[in-house]
């Protein structure tokens, strides 16, 4: 059902005026992933998009088309596999679970994503990283990986970093997206992680918003909060434009 809305948001974005993006095909260690990609041009910045843990549908569809439409390329990359969108809740905490307790495994789809990215057109030296909840997790993963890119952004994202791991080796620039009232991550979350990045000497910036629980940004559900939406979106979109070519 997640893959048919994916499909049908794609062909209502298409005829609604926005440049259609096309469904990827690719393989990461042999396994099958199905990502999504859309461009306004040849060789125009890249974001790699990271989805929630609904796996990637219309929701990160509809963010890649407000990209594209800012002027970004945009691969939507898939971490758990083709056709692997879980519904309920429980199949929603095994997926991610298993990532979480293989971060090797998460750094090595989101190396493979990135690869598809750049074979599908993507413009990988004048990119950044972007994930919603989950996906924001991922990101601050591929940030202390090393990843070459220019800028990592997490909306309402886990913010703790796995025993073991550190900041040392990020390259760009992190942004931090956050809901004061989110109860799953915590301000305390939020302070130690500006502590670990400024003692890092990584640039940063974090906000929170006011009445903001987690997944704040999510269209049409219960949590959605436009003031914090709208807010952390602008000040998105200034944090690409300062950073990529």
């Amino acid at each position: 059902m997640k893959t048919l809305l994916t499909l049908l948001a794609i062909l209502l974005f298409a005829s609604s005026g926005f440049a259609a993006g096309r469904v990827i095909p690719y393989a990461v260690n042999d396994e099958k992933f199905e990502g999504y990609y859309v461009s306004p041009a040849a060789g125009a910045p890249l974001v790699l998009l990271v989805h929630d843990w609904d796996g990637l549908t219309d929701y990160e569809v509809k963010r890649a088309e407000m990209l594209e439409k800012m002027g970004y390329a945009v691969f939507a990359v898939d971490l758990f596999g083709k056709g692997i969108r879980p519904a309920a809740i429980e199949e929603r905490q095994k997926v991610t679970g298993a990532l979480y307790s293989d971060r090797n495994r998460m750094r090595a789809l989101l190396q493979g994503g990135l690869a598809a990215a750049k074979s599908a057109g993507g413009n990988v030296k004048n990119a950044v990283a972007m994930g919603y909840c989950f996906g924001g997790t991922a990101i601050l993963e591929l940030a202390r990986s090393g990843a070459e890119l220019k800028g990592f952004v997490a909306f309402h994202g886990g913010l703790e970093t796995p025993a073991g791991q550190d900041y040392r080796q990020t390259k760009g620039k992190v942004l931090i997206l956050h809901g004061t009232a989110d109860s799953s991550v915590t301000m305390e979350h939020f302070a130690n992680l500006a502590v670990e990045l400024e003692t890092a000497g990584i640039s940063h910036e974090m906000i929170t918003y006011s009445g903001a629980p987690h997944a704040f940004t999510v269209f049409g559900s219960d949590r959605y909060r436009q003031d914090a939406d709208e807010k952390s979106w602008k000040r998105f979109g200034e944090f690409f434009h300062e950073i990529l070519r």
